[in-house]
């Protein structure tokens, strides 16, 4: 039996780095359940574009199928880097999805089960813009009372992050994890 996943890929947002705290908490998970894990360092990239070019890169040359997870600017990168890098599925923290100016950049061919975490106080990414993608796209939902960061939430986030790879390791394929509910 094919495995629906073997490497979760972190990508980090644009003013953090690869292994902060949320990052080492979220690997742990991941290596716990025996996967693979990489983190993608963006450090001096701003441009989301060139992000998702080294995403797909490095995620082109890691042992697959990949669940990409990714933070804020990293959320939106992954999302973009999904349909190239054929990946099982994606986890976002409060992505950087349907930003002023930005809109048309929010990644819309996502076909894979996808789970996000948002913070009801973020003041950076409206938490608006989660419900709307989630809406469009039957995403699973978890909203939390937090901030951006949802630094102070990493411990429920961790619990989510193992249902969510337990699940698509459970059934053995993506097309087996549920994407829907709130």
């Amino acid at each position: 039996m094919s495995r629906a996943v073997n490497t979760v890929v972190f990508s980090h947002g644009k003013e953090s780095g690869p292994w902060g705290g949320k990052i080492l908490r979220m690997a742990a998970v991941a290596r716990d359940l025996q996967l693979g894990v990489e983190s993608v360092d963006y450090r001096g990239i701003a441009d989301p574009g060139l992000r998702v070019e080294k995403l797909i890169k490095v995620g082109g040359e890691l042992k697959a199928p990949l669940v990409l997870v990714g933070s804020s600017m990293g959320g939106h990168v992954s999302a973009a880097a999904a349909t190239p890098l054929r990946a099982s599925a994606l986890f976002l923290l409060a992505p950087a999805f349907y930003m002023p100016g930005l809109e048309k950049y929010t990644p819309q061919d996502i076909a894979v089960p996808t789970a996000i975490v948002h913070g009801w106080h973020d003041a950076v990414v409206p938490v608006e813009n989660s419900i709307r993608w989630a809406r469009e796209h039957q995403a699973t939902l978890h909203l939390l009372d937090s901030d951006h960061r949802l630094e102070d939430q990493i411990g429920p986030i961790c619990v989510l992050l193992r249902a969510f790879l337990t699940e698509l390791l459970d059934t053995g394929s993506a097309g087996g994890a549920s994407t829907g509910g709130v």
